[in-house]
């Protein structure tokens, strides 16, 4: 005779089985969020370099425009 549940424990063993399969994913919500916020902070980082540098070339851009003004070109004899 094969393996059957009586009916008041099925409701009980759906519930076991379904909490099993469904603790896990608590952990995965958690990576999934750490590996979020660490990826946005990395893309933070990202854009300010790129300001740092954008804002650098500009600055380096005044400085060499100024001191072409400033200092004379040797063929300007």
């Amino acid at each position: 005779m094969p393996f059957r549940l009586h009916l008041p424990c099925r409701p009980v063993a759906t519930a076991c089985l379904l909490a099993a399969c469904v603790a896990p994913l608590g952990g995965c919500a958690v990576v999934a969020a750490v590996d979020t916020a660490a990826g946005l902070a990395v893309s933070g980082v990202g854009l300010a370099a790129d300001a740092a540098i954008g804002t650098a070339r500009i600055a380096g851009k005044v400085v060499g425009a100024a001191a072409d003004a400033v200092i004379p070109d040797s063929g300007d004899k």
